[in-house]
């Protein structure tokens, strides 16, 4: 598998503070588990973030976005997030919080 060390550390670090973290080897990269649920992650160079199917069309919105599609079908209520997007301490912020935010609205497993 290969994923994105150095952006797999910044993510650790904004979730350093959060309960029930876990990591989790899956979509071909590092998946960041909050609860039991797949929040954000990492594949090659790509953030992967789990918004869920209310928030997709907004997030598919926004620049440096585009459907999660790994399987060659969009997995609805997940997004790519490419470099441009995240590169700002800011910008990768923003997109962890969304998609911990997402996880936390679930049931825990």
């Amino acid at each position: 598998m290969a994923y994105d060390e150095g952006l797999s550390q910044r993510i650790r670090e904004l979730l350093e503070n959060e309960s029930g973290v876990d990591e989790k080897r899956m979509f071909g990269g590092l998946a960041f588990m909050v609860h039991g649920n797949m929040s954000v992650g990492v594949t090659h160079s790509d953030l992967m973030v789990r918004v869920g199917p209310d928030d997709y069309d907004a997030a598919l919105a926004e620049p440096h976005t585009r459907p999660m599609d790994f399987t060659g079908k969009p997995l609805r209520g997940f997004v790519y997030v490419d470099a441009r997007g995240y590169e700002s301490d800011e910008g990768l912020e923003k997109w962890v919080a969304r998609g911990v935010h997402y996880a936390l609205s679930l049931p825990p497993k």
